[in-house]
């Protein structure tokens, strides 16, 4: 069943239903933890707090990440929606904000997995270093991923709606020249290398260019499973080939979620109930996306979201020169999707006082 037949008609608060749920069972593990912690109530309200700044902040961040899932997952079979939808959020909650986090030290420490999960416990501070530590490489992987993603967006040749006429026409008609989104993103990844120095510079480039070759991996993957999948039945494209896309593509906005969640608490476990609150959220925001047609609405939204995630993929470059706070990125990725959605209301506006003037006119001529 299509997520469109399995809920239609329900009310907007109706798709945040489980997200509620899980809020619920989330703050409650977080107040119990902060008690375990501390033993005061003091200490379980911090903690209760911090998890629900973590929620908001994976939101803000996030945000464009449920505009674009919502874009793929419209094209994907009913069956493969269902999967991303649950197989998804269970990848995102407990694989990026969990898993990931434990196996970057289990590299960057050469220790194994249950020594990690220990070090995580035990000491925090020591385990919130060795995350900070690997921070250069994480944004160089995943700012390469996203902005892949946002030029492929716009440098596109079939792409005829433009919000930003001037810059976007360009672009489109730029298409034609083969392979100049990667021209673009190694010639940025050229300059930040060379505004970095020995090894730090060393680490850039090859995790960038890693995060370059995933993305034509899972985009080759993606075209080739697709493809075989068309073969045998035209209602199974959008499968297996946009699942993994979208499971790379929430792990690449997982990061900035991840390493920022640091400055809050160094606890893992506080991180993980936190982000996953807001993972659930997000969540509940692309089906409402799919379901009520938003994108096909509000014709700017997808362009905002786009832009927003071009701007985070810069964002994390410039990281690895200096620190921006998050509140920043998610307040500036929110910007542009609000500006986005007021131009798309702004546009119906005119098309309805169009189509209204034209009937008018139609009337008094046949009168």
């Amino acid at each position: 069943m299509s997520i469109s037949t399995a809920n239609g008609g329900q009310s907007t608060l109706g798709y945040f239903r489980w997200a509620f749920i899980v809020t619920a069972i989330g703050l409650i593990l977080g107040g119990v933890l902060g008690w375990q912690m501390t033993g005061t109530i003091g200490g379980m309200a911090t903690v209760f707090f911090i998890c629900c700044v973590l929620a908001v902040l994976e939101i803000s961040l996030s945000f464009d990440n449920a505009i674009v899932n919502a874009n793929k997952l419209k094209d994907m079979t009913p069956v493969w929606q269902h999967r991303f939808l649950t197989w998804g959020i269970i990848i995102a909650v407990f694989g990026m904000r969990i898993v990931f986090p434990l196996l970057i030290v289990v590299i960057a420490a050469q220790i194994g997995p249950i020594e990690a999960i220990v070090l995580a416990a035990r000491e925090p501070a020591e385990y919130a270093r060795i995350m900070n530590d690997a921070h250069l490489p994480i944004a160089a992987f995943g700012g390469t991923f996203l902005m892949m993603v946002g030029l492929t967006y716009f440098f596109d040749h079939e792409k005829d709606v433009h919000w930003i006429e001037i810059l976007e026409k360009n672009m489109a008609r730029s298409a034609s020249i083969k392979g100049i989104e990667i021209a673009l993103v190694l010639l940025l990844i050229l300059l930040f290398s060379n505004l970095l120095e020995g090894e730090e510079a060393t680490t850039f480039v090859y995790s960038a260019i890693y995060g370059l070759v995933t993305f034509l991996a899972v985009e080759v993957l993606g075209g080739l499973l697709d493809a075989s999948q068309k073969t045998m039945t035209e209602a199974a494209k959008g499968g297996l080939g946009a699942f993994i896309y979208l499971e790379v593509l929430d792990a690449s906005f997982s990061f900035d979620g991840v390493i920022g969640a640091f400055a809050l608490t160094q606890n893992l476990f506080v991180i993980a109930i936190g982000l996953g609150i807001g993972a659930m959220y997000v969540r509940s925001m692309t089906i409402m996306l799919v379901e009520k047609g938003t994108l096909a609405e509000y014709r700017y939204l997808e362009h905002g979201a786009f832009y927003a995630i071009l701007i985070l993929s810069v964002i994390m470059y410039v990281q690895t020169l200096f620190h921006i706070p998050e509140v920043i990125t998610g307040l500036g990725g929110a910007a542009l999707i609000g500006i986005s959605l007021w131009s798309s209301i702004q546009y119906n506006k005119r098309e309805r006082e169009e189509e209204e003037r034209t009937a008018r006119e139609t009337v008094a001529e046949n009168i």
